[in-house]
């Protein structure tokens, strides 16, 4: 059995999905996804990432496919596709090159009142239940609270002088990240995720906003705090064992000392630093 399993999206999106694709692992497994999701997958033979593959133009561009992803789709007994599910030229004209595919809708509908982790793995026949986990090196714990106060929407967004407000109440060394096009002057980058997961997963503690950051924190299995508004966490919140999830009417109506008492909890909890 040799099967390719195709997964557009975000990071939080994809990560909800990374247990429904690990359980539809076969004898031979290959993941085509966003370039920056690359070097998380660690339950596949082989990972490609998906604008290098041609994927996109098939069902658009006019003319036949490229050779070489007809070459590819070719060699695949099954192919479990979360890509072009709404689109039917694209079915099509996949179908056309192999009959072996399966297409999965790539994210929760309103009417679903599912976490999205269980809608990808009910699709995949999978157990209800799981979490998704990134594994990272074992080493030191340092004494440090990490904050990512960004996210993919600003209506997601804590206000960052709450933020900052925590950071000086929470009387432990913090560290800030931020992606690329984020504007944070202390904040740390990353040229890769899996290099940002093992960073984070060395601290005693994440904070963040509804974020894909935040799933790949939770991810990582450090306690995090997950701040939600808007956005519903029965379907959205990360999931794991050291996860606190602080829901407001909005983001402006959480306030710090709550969220000051959930990392109070938190850091007592998780195990000394290590020394």
């Amino acid at each position: 059995m040799r099967r390719l399993l195709v997964r557009p999206g975000a990071i939080g999106d994809c990560l909800t999905c990374f247990p429904a694709m690990d359980y539809l692992g076969a004898g031979y497994t290959e993941v085509w996804i966003p370039s920056a999701l690359v070097p998380l997958v660690q339950f596949a033979d082989r990972v490609r990432a998906l604008p290098d593959t041609g994927l996109d133009l098939l069902g658009v561009a006019e003319g036949d496919p490229p050779a070489a992803l007809r070459e590819m789709l070719a060699n695949f007994d099954s192919i479990v596709s979360w890509y072009g599910s709404n689109r039917p030229e694209f079915r099509e004209a996949a179908l056309r090159l192999n009959g072996n595919w399966r297409f999965f809708r790539a994210l929760p509908g309103a009417g679903d009142a599912i976490h999205a982790i269980d809608f990808f793995a009910r699709q995949a026949g999978a157990p209800m239940g799981l979490a998704p986990r990134i594994e990272t090196p074992e080493g030191p714990v340092r004494d440090e609270v990490i904050i990512h106060p960004f996210s993919g929407s600003k209506r997601k967004n804590w206000p960052l002088d709450r933020f900052e407000e925590l950071a000086c109440r929470l009387k432990r060394p913090v560290a800030w990240t931020s992606g690329p096009e984020e504007e944070l002057a202390r904040a740390r980058h990353f040229d890769d995720l899996l290099s940002l997961a093992e960073w984070i997963a060395g601290a005693r503690l994440f904070i963040g906003n509804d974020s894909g950051i935040t799933h790949l924190a939770a991810a990582t299995g450090i306690p995090a705090i997950a701040l939600f508004g808007a956005s519903d966490p029965q379907v959205w919140a990360p999931r794991g064992e050291n996860v606190a999830v602080i829901r407001g009417d909005s983001m402006d109506a959480i306030g710090v000392d709550e969220v000051l008492r959930a990392a109070d909890r938190l850091l007592n909890a998780s195990p000394t630093v290590d020394t």
